[in-house]
């Protein structure tokens, strides 16, 4: 029985070729992009599944809330480490982790100069007492409780002595920075499994007090909290999270000091789970080079690929339905030789999943390519090799029946539902209900056609907003290059920027700090009082030398720039102004602002300009030089501006400032930064987005309108003596071509009509997260109509013209 089920399903679907390949297509693409999308989301909900006890790790982070709003950091005061080390009912672990970034590590063996290695901590034994590596030589045992003890993973290891076994190894000397020697004391084998948890060097702790790190560790307040100091704690496996949690409340409370609260500030150390890592967008991870993950844009993307499959389906249901009455009569004969209804349905599920295995074969190879064409968006360990995972293959079988089952039970019911004696009396034609529910899923495609035609439109419009306002800069044709944070003299910051200045294309040099628009941020709390009246604000700082303001063209409203640079005074912008409560520039010039105790003069007034992305507003920001010189230096980026003009020869300008570092700093590496190319790095997410909406875009309108092809295909068929009559009588081209296109042009405006709203919400919520936003004209809407319009008719009309030009005395033959 089974095999003439198949047998007789291979024949139906070789039968009708054409409707069997609309059908493979549109479910091939749905299931491709699902595929693609669900190996994104079991990628990233797969990160740190594998630590023993995970539901018990835990990193503790601060979250600040201010008179402006929160602020999240993803270290903690290293007061609170000591704190907790001392003993908290509940914890069992508690591990002090401290990032460093050496710039070069010395091999004493070969002399061999490595720059720059990622992914170094200071850390103690209890780290390797919470994270359990595999040891492959020395032990766990007393690990890094001594000064200059090192643990490298085996990547590390193998990169620092390419030619020794591991044993051979362990005793080595390794000198960071010439200043830190380090003995290898142990090598465990790196995360076999996806981790955020990337560290590939553990320093003693005890060593960081001859190191870069000591002003940190030897800071013993609570007021001071840095990103570079992490905290991880495990607890006890009775103890309650929610315990724990409420003892650090009472820790941030007890410790808030009087500064903090005149301020309207508070503090809360916030416990992170391990498994939320990866996903909270508040704090970060370690791995800077890999994109964040995000829940919600998995959300959006499941979406989207939900709504691809289910586009998919729709064509399956709709032509299945159409095709009723050509099988009308096989479903009459079959009931009257006794086949049940359960048979027949059987019959065409078995039918549907000989279509949705076939669409699964090249649904495959359509993933490979949608993997191959976002790959610069996707994560470096996210490949097609992923697809062999058992949990994916399961996920993939699962995802083919309930697609064959959403795809071939309606159709198979309706089918099913013939009766016998009125479909050999040729009466089984399909009544009304069955050509609505077609029109129902018809308009339902291209309300999702419509919507993401619409979102793509718009996104793309706000994109281009974005990267063509003026952010109040200079952008083009200037860059910087930071130089190594190690040296604090000044000399050879100096001796560079001059080398910088003697090129003939650099227009304009300055020595500074990060530049105006960046992902940098430094800020204080600031104090102004005037009239009885106290106005706290959390003020951002940026700091430079003369030549800074006019490199990148930012006028003065009011007032002079500072006498020197070092000297101690202010030049404020324009938001600030307006928080301190004048009307005019010049009224805030000779005010005093207050830090510390210390008062220091508001000189000048400068233009607003953004300071992000068009996301932020402008916020309060002072201009400042190099006052704390005498201790460490604030500047350490050299900016420089270069011809316009000559942009052909900047090439060998870059080449002659790469010599004279080399020469200068020969121990780092160069790095140039362009500032158009910060500005857009601003909008990753946002060109991303529209990639993304363009693909889904492009691939709900091809399965739209192969569906609305083949539904047009069965129209114009069922309508051939129709269309041979009306020719006969004197119907020109043009009115036959009208007829049969109106219905599906009516389809396609309705569905526009309950797109536009559904559209517009969507994205008027998207753009909230904009302070500066592009309008949503009505264009946008009439233009995304009209393409969809348009499309249609083309697809339409392809065959209407053709079945319009047929010999009417073929067509009034045809039986």
């Amino acid at each position: 029985m089974f095999k003439n089920y198949w047998k007789t399903a291979f024949r139906n679907i070789t039968k009708h070729k054409f409707f069997s390949l609309i059908k493979i297509t549109s479910l091939a693409i749905g299931l491709s992009a699902s595929f693609v999308i669900g190996l994104m989301a079991y990628y990233d909900l797969s990160f740190d599944k594998f630590h023993p006890n995970r539901d018990r790790i835990h990193r503790i982070t601060t979250e600040f809330t201010t008179p402006d709003g929160k602020f999240y950091n993803s270290g903690v005061t290293v007061a609170l480490g000591t704190d907790l080390k001392e003993g908290l009912p509940g914890l069992e672990t508690v591990a002090p982790l401290f990032l460093t970034y050496p710039l070069y590590v010395k091999n004493l063996e070969n002399e061999k100069v490595f720059k720059k290695p990622k992914y170094v901590v200071y850390a103690d034994e209890g780290y390797f007492n919470l994270f359990k590596y595999r040891w492959l030589a020395g032990s766990n045992e007393n690990v890094l409780q001594n000064p200059n003890e090192l643990v490298l993973t085996e990547k590390r290891a193998k990169m620092y002595f390419p030619d020794k076994d591991l044993s051979e190894i362990v005793g080595s000397t390794l000198i960071y920075q010439d200043t830190i020697p380090t003995k290898i004391t142990g090598i465990v084998a790196n995360w076999e499994n996806r981790t955020d948890l990337v560290f590939e060097e553990f320093i003693s702790l005890k060593t960081a007090d001859n190191s870069d790190m000591t002003n940190l560790l030897k800071y013993s307040g609570w007021n001071s909290t840095s990103s570079a100091s992490q905290l991880f704690v495990g607890i006890a496996e009775n103890a309650s999270s929610k315990t724990i949690q409420s003892e650090l409340d009472k820790i941030a409370e007890k410790q808030a000091d009087a500064e903090m609260k005149s301020y309207g500030q508070t503090r809360k150390f916030y416990m992170q789970p391990i498994a939320d890592l990866h996903f909270d967008p508040n704090y970060n991870t370690f791995d800077f080079n890999s994109s964040r993950a995000s829940k919600s844009v998995l959300l959006s993307l499941g979406c989207i690929g939900l709504f691809l499959l289910l586009l998919g389906c729709v064509n399956f249901i709709n032509l299945n339905t159409a095709q009723a009455t050509q099988r009308a009569k096989e479903i009459g004969i079959r009931k009257t030789l006794g086949s049940s209804k359960k048979q027949l349905v059987y019959q065409f599920l078995g039918e549907t999943f000989l279509l949705t295995l076939a669409a699964a074969l090249l649904s495959l190879f359509l993933a490979f390519g949608l993997i191959r064409a976002f790959s610069d968006f996707l994560p470096a360990g996210l490949d097609f090799e992923l697809f062999s995972d058992p949990f994916l293959i399961l996920f993939m079988i699962l995802t083919l029946v309930v697609v064959t089952f959403l795809s071939g039970f309606y159709p198979g019911m309706v089918l099913s539902n013939f009766r016998p004696i009125s479909v050999l009396k040729n009466q089984g034609q399909a009544k009304g209900n069955k050509s609505l529910l077609r029109k129902y899923l018809t308009v339902f495609q291209f309300v999702i056609a419509q919507v993401f035609i619409i979102g793509t439109v718009l996104v793309g419009k706000q994109l281009n907003f974005l990267m063509t306002k003026d952010m109040g800069i200079k952008t083009e044709a200037v860059a910087n290059i930071q130089t190594p944070w190690h040296y604090e003299s000044m000399e050879k910051r100096m001796l560079f920027m001059n080398e910088i200045k003697a090129q003939p294309l650099v227009t304009g040099v300055s020595l500074s700090s990060h530049p105006p628009a960046s992902f940098s941020s430094n800020s204080s709390h600031v104090t102004y009082y005037a009239d009885d009246k106290e106005i706290n604000t959390e003020l951002l700082f940026l700091y430079g030398d003369r030549n800074y303001l006019n490199l990148y063209d930012i006028a003065l409203l009011a007032g002079r720039q500072q006498l020197n640079d070092t000297i101690r005074e202010f030049v404020i912008n324009e938001a600030y102004v307006k928080r301190l409560g004048f009307k005019n520039p010049q009224d805030a010039l000779g005010k005093m602002l207050k830090i510390n105790d210390e008062s220091y003069p508001i000189v000048g007034v400068m233009e607003n300009f953004n300071q992000r992305s068009l996301k932020s507003d402008i916020e309060p920001m002072a201009f400042a030089g190099d006052w704390y010189r005498e201790r460490f230096t604030r500047f350490n980026t050299v900016h420089f501006s270069l011809n316009t003009g000559q942009s052909p020869n900047w090439s060998e300008t870059l080449a002659q400032i790469e010599k004279s570092w080399n020469n200068i700093y020969p121990e780092a590496d160069f790095k140039v930064q362009f500032m158009d190319d910060m500005v857009q790095r601003f909008y990753e997410q946002e060109r991303r987005t529209s990639t993304l909406l363009q693909w889904a875009t492009s691939l709900a309108i091809l399965i739209s309108c192969l569906g609305l092809l083949g539904l047009v295909v069965y129209t114009t068929e069922r309508r051939t003596k129709e269309i041979g009559i009306r020719k006969v009588l004197g119907a020109s081209l043009t009115q036959l071509n009208v007829l049969l296109c109106k219905e599906f042009l009516i389809l396609v405006g309705i569905a526009f009509l309950i797109a536009a709203p559904i559209a517009w919400y969507g994205l008027h919520n998207w753009l909230q997260d904009f302070a500066y936003k592009t309008k949503m004209s009505w264009w946008v809407f009439a233009l995304s109509g009209m393409i969809m319009g348009i499309i249609s008719l083309i697809i339409m009309s392809i065959r209407t013209i053709a079945k319009a030009n047929t010999n009417p005395v073929k067509s009034l033959r045809t039986e």
